[in-house]
C-alpha cells in the first residue's frame, strides 16, 4: 500500500492546476497530482515539479491512498459531465468524512445537487470559486469556497495560505452553505464582465467620438488607473493599448475586451 504521505490530491493537470498545485507546494503543502491522461503526470513530475515535494499518481486507487486523512481531493476539470464522473468514480474509495472540492467553475446548482448526493454518504463537498487565471493560480487567487461547512476547518489553512492577501489579510474565506462558492463566483464574474463592458465603451468613445490613438487612450487609463479607478482591469487595458507590434507600428487590433484573457504584455490572440 502507498504512504499516506500526501496533504491534499488535485485532479487536472492543465495549466490552472499544475499552477495551483506548485503554489502549495511553495507553502509546504504535499500534493498528490493526477491527470486521466497519466503521461501528463509523468511530464509533469519531470519538468515544472522536478526536484519539488509533489508526488504523482496512474490511477485514482493510487492518489487516495497516498492521502492523510480525511483525505482532500480537488477537482479542475471542464465543469458538467466531466465533475460528475470524477465524483462517481471517487466516492467508493473514499471514507465517511473525506472532502471533495471542485474548484471549477461549475453551475452553483449542479454544487448544491452534489453536495445532497455526498452528504447521503457521508463525504463531504465544497464547491469553490477560483479567481486570478493562471498567474493567480499560481502566485496567489481569490478563492471563494462554500458547501459543507464541516469541511472548511480541514482546507482552511491550505486555501487561506495560496490565496492573494490584501493588506495580510486572505482573499479567502467560508462563504456559505450547499452551492454558495459558485454562486459568488458568478456574481464575481458578472461585475468584471460589466467592468470589461463598460471599459470598451470608454475605449469606443475616445476611438470614434474623439479620434484618439492608442497611445493617447493608454494615456488616458494610466491615469484613470493612479485614482478612483485603479484596477487590475484599467492598468492592463493601458498596457494593451500602448504595446507595439513586432515591426514597431501600434497594436490597432480592437481588442480590450480581450484584455481579461491574454497576458498583461499582449492583448492580441
Amino acid at each position: 500500500m502507498a504512504e499516506q504521505v500526501a496533504d491534499i490530491a488535485l485532479i487536472g493537470l492543465a495549466v490552472m492546476g499544475q499552477n495551483l498545485i506548485l503554489n502549495m507546494n511553495d507553502h509546504g503543502w504535499v500534493v498528490c497530482a493526477y491527470n486521466r491522461t497519466t503521461e501528463k503526470v509523468d511530464k509533469f513530475l519531470a519538468s515544472e515539479a522536478k526536484d519539488t515535494k509533489i508526488v504523482g499518481a496512474h490511477s485514482l486507487q493510487e492518489m487516495v491512498a497516498k492521502l492523510k486523512k480525511p483525505r482532500r481531493i480537488m477537482i479542475l476539470v471542464k465543469a458538467g459531465a466531466a465533475v460528475d464522473g470524477f465524483i462517481d468514480k471517487l466516492i467508493p474509495l473514499l471514507d465517511k468524512g473525506d472532502i471533495i472540492i471542485d474548484g471549477g467553475n461549475s453551475e452553483y446548482q449542479d454544487t448544491q445537487r452534489r453536495c445532497q448526493q455526498l452528504a447521503e454518504k457521508g463525504l463531504l463537498y465544497v464547491g469553490s470559486g477560483v479567481s486570478g487565471g493562471e498567474e493567480g493560480a499560481r502566485f496567489g487567487p481569490s478563492l471563494m469556497p462554500g458547501g459543507h461547512k464541516e469541511a472548511w476547518p480541514h482546507i482552511k489553512d491550505i486555501f487561506q495560505s495560496i490565496c492573494a492577501k490584501s493588506d495580510s489579510e486572505p482573499c479567502c474565506d467560508w462563504v456559505g452553505e450547499d452551492g454558495a462558492g459558485h454562486y459568488v463566483k458568478m456574481v464575481h464574474n458578472g461585475i468584471e464582465y460589466g467592468d470589461m463592458q463598460l471599459i470598451c465603451e470608454a475605449y469606443h468613445l475616445m476611438k470614434t467620438g474623439l479620434g484618439m490613438d492608442c497611445d493617447e487612450m493608454s494615456e488616458v487609463f494610466t491615469k484613470w488607473n493612479q485614482g478612483e479607478l485603479d484596477s487590475f482591469l484599467i492598468e492592463i487595458t493601458a498596457n494593451i493599448l500602448k504595446f507595439k507590434d513586432t515591426d514597431g507600428t501600434l497594436c490597432q487590433q480592437d481588442c480590450v475586451i480581450c484584455s481579461r484573457f491574454y497576458a498583461v504584455e499582449r492583448g492580441c490572440s
